[in-house]
């Protein structure tokens, strides 16, 4: 039985036998692993890559069409070891056989860990992992954020962690994708999610419960590509904005990611980060109890030493004022020294001269006249009768006498009078 290209009749198209070859060599070999190392890596203007997978012994051409880049998140250089998934061709425009890979993964921890180290460096030079620039946990917050997958067994833990711990502190979830190619994107979208609430975005004031005080990101145990997401540089970055303070809590106690670098505070599992991020109830009134015991006391005492010091300060100030009313007793018993004398002199001076002005009222008054042998004649009307004419014939009148009153009436009249004489 004859076969295409059997005789030279039936030659076959050089484009025919390499389409034919690329057909067998598919059929023959399904898609498959592939390890290696990579060499001569190149990207071209086009959008694809090209290298070559080698090891000691052979090697063979490879490509990353455009269409597969996106998803390799490996950055290639020559030299790396790596595992390229792919199916084994022919190219038939060169008859060339060739690997045409859509996924690599590192071989062993050379690339994983050279990428995460380059990462951390970048962070590291621009201070993103200075513990100087940590921020302390609130003590008591009203409301926990939670990034993480809203069907995660570590969202189940924190809210119960929480609820047993405090059920009054709300817990708010932003849920994201926590693994896979969409991860990163998806974790930054709920991490500005976040950012706009607390900053007061049009979008959140509906929102009934406070805006959260602090973060809890992360997700449970898994393979290290299973938690690549959280080693994404922009998502460290985007932590490491964050307007509160966050606590990372990725894998399992022995995974170190970049996120947990950045991040206020890294807790070894989310159970442990609810742990961190809010306090049991009993304990916050426990402490209360204490701290109001303490107020009273050292209310008590301030009382104490303020009573003290009033003590002092009214001890201090009647030592003063005793002072001070001695200085003034003995300036005014010197003062009243030096004005003694001076007050007798004065006292004997004023004497002297009432007793003067006691004479001289006294040689002027009319009881001394009426002692020298002189009355006073006064009316019916108690007007004095000091002229004749005052004194009618037959008119009572009242003599005035040193020790009494003479009722006499006027019998007569006359001009003379020797009393006034000066002759006698």
């Amino acid at each position: 039985m004859s076969h295409a290209g059997a005789t030279s009749a039936e030659a076959l198209s050089v484009h025919a036998l390499t389409s034919a070859a690329k057909d067998v060599l598919e059929g023959a070999f399904p898609r498959l692993w592939v390890r290696g190392e990579v060499s001569g890596y190149k990207k071209y203007p086009s959008g694809h890559w090209y290298f070559t997978l080698k090891d000691a012994e052979a090697q063979i051409p490879s490509v990353v069409w455009k269409g597969s880049t996106a998803r390799i998140r490996e950055k290639l250089e020559d030299g790396l070891q790596v595992r390229a998934y792919g199916q084994l061709t022919v190219w038939p425009a060169s008859g060339k056989m060739q690997f045409v890979v859509t996924a690599i993964e590192a071989d062993g921890e050379g690339l994983w860990q050279k990428r995460f180290d380059e990462t951390k460096a970048r962070l590291e030079k621009d201070g993103l992992l200075d513990p100087a620039r940590k921020r302390a946990l609130p003590r008591f917050p009203r409301t926990v954020a939670v990034i993480t997958s809203s069907e995660a067994a570590a969202l189940r833990d924190v809210i119960a962690v929480i609820g047993r711990r405090n059920p009054g502190v709300h817990v708010v979830v932003i849920p994201a994708a926590v693994q896979g190619e969409a991860a990163p994107e998806s974790l930054l979208g709920a991490l500005d999610r976040l950012a706009r609430w607390v900053g007061g975005d049009a979008e959140w004031r509906g929102v009934a419960i406070p805006a959260p005080e602090v973060l809890i990101i992360g997700r449970g145990g898994g393979s290290r590509e299973d938690l690549w997401a959280f080693n994404h540089e922009g998502v460290a970055r985007a932590i490491a904005a964050c307007p509160v303070p966050t606590i990372s809590a990725v894998g399992h106690e022995t995974d170190v990611t970049i996120a947990d670098l950045v991040a206020d505070l890294r807790a070894a599992t989310p159970s442990v980060a609810a742990e961190h991020a809010v306090p049991v109830l009993a304990e916050v009134r426990e402490l209360v109890t204490q701290l109001a015991g303490m107020m009273a006391d050292g209310l008590q005492d301030r009382i104490q030493v303020a009573r003290r010091d009033l003590d002092r300060r009214a001890d201090a100030l009647s030592r003063r004022a005793q002072l001070v009313v001695e200085r003034r007793r003995v300036r005014v018993d010197r003062v009243a020294a030096r004005l003694a004398p001076q007050g007798l002199r004065s006292v004997e001076r004023r004497r002297a001269r009432m007793e003067t002005l006691g004479a001289m009222l006294e040689a002027r008054s009319p009881l001394a006249v009426f002692a020298r042998g002189f009355a006073v004649a006064r009316g019916a009307d108690g007007a004095t009768l000091a002229q004749r004419a005052a004194f009618i014939p037959g008119t009572p009148f009242d003599l005035l006498l040193r020790d009494g009153r003479v009722r006499a009436t006027t019998d007569s009249v006359h001009t003379d009078a020797p009393h006034l004489r000066t002759d006698a």
